[in-house]
């Protein structure tokens, strides 16, 4: 009789070890943006971050058996949480350039792309090179590779910074400037979607910086980061990323 009882004590503190083993599954902070259709954006329906990257990083996580908690906040915040252990990851549109590699750990690559412009459908000239923009009013998002190369060509009359995309498209769509100049996909997807009626891609245009998009952690975590590579390596190879960008149009 001792026995058993015994043998059913173990038994239930066993099941409850393997139930909190369970439980106690890492959480990551990862850091989204609310505006980066089709990358990263609030879904109002929801009021949750949803898009590209979202569903990446939790196809990653279920690989690499962690839990994710995303947390939205502007694009220019993204590496100071980053690097303050805010957050414990980003996954958003951000191109793995040298310069933010020095801050931070970029993922192998996710997916390429260059830059857009947009302009008023008024202005129906095949602007093919940032010197055919000389003179005009520009506007680029606080925090992407776009905007230093901008600032520092001499062309423009003005480079407005924007904390959003959604903030330069506002303004370009009213006239406020005369061309946006943000991340090609997420340009693309707001006019086709018809969000800034009075708006064109410059189909014309040729993209200079062209680059990859990746998920970063910070500098030298490389327990979380060989996860993170091991998982989208996997993801490629199944076709599961390629499926994901297909979903979002891409």
């Amino acid at each position: 009789m001792k026995f058993a009882t015994l043998a059913t004590s173990l038994a239930v503190t066993f099941a409850l070890s393997l139930s909190g083993a369970a439980s106690a599954q890492t959480v990551l902070k990862v850091g989204s943006t609310p505006t980066g259709s089709p990358f990263t954006f609030l879904d109002t329906k929801t009021n949750t971050i949803d898009g590209v990257m979202v569903d990446i990083v939790n196809a990653v996580a279920k690989e690499s058996g962690f839990g994710v908690q995303i947390e939205p906040m502007q694009f220019s915040a993204l590496i100071s949480s980053l690097t303050s252990k805010r957050i414990d990851l980003i996954s958003a549109a951000m191109f793995i350039t040298p310069t933010r590699q020095e801050v931070v750990d970029f993922s192998l690559p996710i997916y390429s792309y260059g830059e857009g412009v947009v302009v008023l459908k008024q202005d129906t000239v095949a602007y093919q090179s940032f010197a055919d923009l000389k003179g005009k009013r520009v506007g680029v998002q606080v925090g992407t590779a776009f905007v230093d190369p901008l600032q520092k060509s001499g062309l423009f009359s003005e480079v407005k910074l924007y904390e959003t995309t959604s903030d330069l498209m506002r303004d370009a769509n009213a006239g406020r400037i005369d061309a946006g100049v943000l991340d090609y996909p997420i340009a693309a997807f707001a006019v086709a979607k018809g969000q800034f009626p009075n708006l064109r891609m410059v189909t014309s245009f040729k993209p200079t910086m062209v680059n990859s998009i990746g998920m970063a952690t910070r500098k030298g975590d490389t327990e979380l980061m060989g996860k993170v590579n091991a998982a989208v390596t996997k993801l490629k190879a199944n076709g599961a990323i390629d499926a994901i960008l297909k979903k979002w149009g891409l």
